[in-house]
């Protein structure tokens, strides 16, 4: 189970997270929702033991986390895939490389690339271009495949479908729905969309409490 309890986090004077808790359990799939402004992202990072909180405790599958970023043991249980994927990728990177950059640093074979790009929809002229060369859903797709990479077993999901066309967010939603049920992930789905949290978690929905 991917466990935060109690989580504070403020940014100088500024208290975006105030005691906050959630759960996600293995297999299962939750909704978080929340004005914009009110924490979600950060409480993404946080969960993705990318940002460290100033007080509460995280824990991965009954290990507490004592060290963050690069340096967590756990990082590599917890695929984040963000709203912005521009900003997510090295813009010197080729598609195929995105999704390939997890596999190298984790010295495992670089083949699995190309199996999660197909299976993104990414077609082969695709894989040597760079980001300003894509679209945004051709982008977030291999954002979505480098979060899969090294088959986490937690997936957060924040606002990930936001900037993307109706049959693209229903193809990242299908792919990671297969994965949860395939392997038994557990996956948080962040978003403002009310809608898009019903159809998805069938109404396993939370909202960001005690947040700025």
């Amino acid at each position: 189970m991917l466990d935060a309890t109690d989580i504070t986090l403020s940014f100088g004077r500024r208290r975006v997270l105030d005691g906050v808790s959630l759960s996600v359990r293995p297999g299962e799939v939750i909704g978080l929702a929340g004005s914009s402004g009110c924490g979600k992202s950060t409480l993404a990072r946080v969960l993705a033991l990318l940002l460290r909180p100033s007080a509460g405790t995280v824990t991965v599958d009954g290990e507490a986390v004592t060290r963050w970023r690069h340096r967590a043991p756990q990082r590599t249980s917890i695929g984040l895939i963000s709203q912005q994927p521009r900003l997510a990728v090295d813009p010197r990177f080729t598609l195929l490389n995105v999704i390939a950059e997890p596999l190298r640093a984790a010295r495992r074979p670089v083949g699995r690339a190309y199996r999660l790009a197909e299976e993104m929809g990414l077609t082969p002229e695709l894989y040597g271009r760079r980001p300003h060369e894509v679209s945004d859903g051709q982008l977030q797709r291999a954002c979505v495949a480098r979060a899969l990479a090294l088959e986490p077993r937690y997936l957060i999901c924040d606002e990930m479908t936001t900037m993307l066309d109706a049959s693209t967010q229903a193809h990242l939603v299908t792919r990671i729905e297969a994965y949860r049920k395939d392997t038994g992930a557990g996956v948080l789905a962040i978003s403002h969309d009310a809608e898009l949290l019903e159809r998805w978690t069938g109404g396993n929905a939370l909202l960001v409490p005690g947040t700025a």
